[in-house]
């Protein structure tokens, strides 16, 4: 059971922040990260309130850039003093470690469940949804509508992250992503199943 005072405090001042951030890390995925945060404190029965405020904090960072966003993000979880009323300076060094620790590029294990929870909770490894996101941030960031210059950051992102070998490392082993994460790697692997989808979701975004 959240505080009231504190769904009303997030919603109010720090969701609305998202609306200001690319297709891929707007308020619905941070709606998305919350939710499946609350799934999963359920299944772990670990603190509800830690669990939704870092869930909601998670990505503020990107109003910095994205090569430090989980840092950044860390230090406005620590920095907002109105969290105070909520939790203890023990609390909140655990969910601003949390939040540091959610990236999925990251090269260690979180250091508490609650990093676990954000960071399965984030990886989102629904295959349509995955590859849509990866052609909305190429969109958003290079500055051209060149097909093929797309094409090639898309293969090559989807190949450092996510492909056989790649970073993304899944720390909940009973979280639906590991079923998932099978899925995309076999579109993945099928490039003429990758061109295709990824021309699909291209022309529907240059549309949108």
């Amino acid at each position: 059971m959240i505080y009231m005072s504190l769904r009303e405090y997030i919603e109010q001042h720090i969701i609305p922040r998202y609306q200001a951030f690319d297709k891929a890390h707007n308020l619905s995925h941070v709606h998305e990260v919350i939710e499946r945060s609350m799934q999963l404190a359920k299944q772990y029965d670990i603190d509800a309130d830690m669990a939704y405020t870092i869930a909601a904090y998670h990505d503020l960072g990107l109003c910095k850039g994205r090569e430090l966003h989980h840092i950044v993000s860390g230090e406005i979880l620590e920095q907002d003093t109105a969290l105070r009323q909520w939790f203890s300076a023990q609390q909140i060094e655990i969910m601003r470690e949390a939040v540091e620790d959610h990236r999925a590029s990251a090269s260690h294990k979180p250091r508490s469940i609650y990093g676990c929870v954000v960071a399965e909770a984030d990886r989102l490894i629904d295959p349509d949804t995955t590859l849509r996101r990866t052609v909305q941030y190429g969109l958003k960031h290079l500055d051209t509508t060149n097909r093929e210059m797309h094409y090639n950051r898309f293969v090559e992102h989807l190949a450092e992250k996510y492909a056989e070998g790649g970073y993304l490392q899944l720390w909940l082993p009973e979280s639906d992503n590991a079923m998932r994460l099978s899925e995309l790697r076999a579109i993945i692997a099928d490039k003429q199943r990758l061109r295709a989808a990824f021309d699909r979701i291209f022309d529907e975004e240059l549309c949108d």
